[in-house]
């Protein structure tokens, strides 16, 4: 068993994967399967995981992939091309290596139901009003303006977390009418104009990160796991969803899907080139009674 672990490589192995072999070889091998099945499953939802937390900025530290919050994380953004029970799969079997190499040294609370982690599923308002609430209510300064930032920029301008960290003070200008602008850099830099509820966090944002970095001006270490970190840092509270910015930016093209507005101008907006990216939105937009679309339909020019 030992030497088919050792002799592991995963199917189109990505880069990380260099970076990640050692620990997750090691770490699997410390869990002792008893099948070379088992093996398998261990070693594909470990490595899955390891990647993704690579991608994260986050060292080879199987501590760290197995930390719960970390697992939560993984399986409701990690994997959305996989279905809910294979999901439920990787989760199960990291649990299981958790519980085997660490023991109580890791303790992990019941995990939440899967159905509910969608990561395409957008926030309703109740639940965009709780995580409001749940930000302003963090016990430091520092962390409840962290997470202002970033409801305003996942729900207020539709941003994905690569184009929250290189934002900087000045990438926040006022127009005459009041609105807000933000010059998103990167491969897909654009102006987006920020939605009306967040316009004043932003706007106080931009004066208080000066030229500085808009998110977390006094954090050095700059980091895909910047935005992350600062998630598990927050205090959780149960009546309220956990903060995904996937979830935040879906939430903002939904209701922007819903008004409707021109693809033209949501795809500027998103960054987008194509149409495909908003394919996986589709079961989630309002819908409309026969009689309503008859009407639209007969009235459209």
């Amino acid at each position: 068993m030992e030497r088919r672990i050792a002799r592991y490589r995963p199917t189109y192995a990505p880069p990380a994967w260099e970076r990640v072999e050692h620990e997750v070889r090691a770490t699997v091998a410390r869990a002792a399967p008893l099948t070379t099945h088992r093996a398998r499953d261990l070693l594909t939802a470990l490595t899955r995981i390891a990647v993704f937390a690579d991608q994260h900025g986050h060292p080879p530290d199987a501590r760290r992939w197995l930390d719960p919050a970390m697992v939560e994380y993984f399986t409701a953004v990690g994997c959305p091309e996989v279905r809910e029970a294979a999901r439920a799969n990787y989760r199960s079997c990291l649990t299981a290596i958790r519980q085997a190499v660490y023991g109580p040294d890791l303790p992990g609370g019941k995990p939440v139901s899967l159905s509910s982690s969608d990561p395409s599923a957008p926030y309703t308002s109740t639940e965009k009003a709780g995580l409001w609430a749940w930000a302003g209510g963090q016990p430091t300064q520092e962390v409840r303006r962290g997470l202002r930032l970033l409801l305003v920029l996942g729900l207020g301008c539709g941003l994905d977390t690569n184009e929250i960290i290189p934002l900087r003070g000045p990438d926040v200008r006022t127009l005459d009418d009041g609105a807000q602008v933000l010059s998103v850099r990167g491969g897909r830099a654009r102006l987006v104009i920020c939605s009306r509820p967040y316009e004043r966090a932003l706007a106080e944002a931009g004066e208080h990160s000066g030229t500085g970095s808009l998110f977390r001006p006094g954090c050095q270490a700059r980091g895909s796991n910047t935005v992350t970190d600062l998630i598990y840092r927050a205090s959780r509270d149960p009546r309220v969803p956990r903060l995904v910015m996937g979830r935040c930016r879906a939430t903002w093209l939904v209701d922007r899907m819903n008004i409707p507005i021109p693809l033209t101008v949501l795809l500027a907006a998103a960054g987008l080139d194509s149409l495909h990216a908003l394919s996986r939105l589709v079961p989630h937009l309002k819908t409309i009674g026969a009689q309503q679309a008859a009407t639209i339909l007969r009235e459209m020019p």
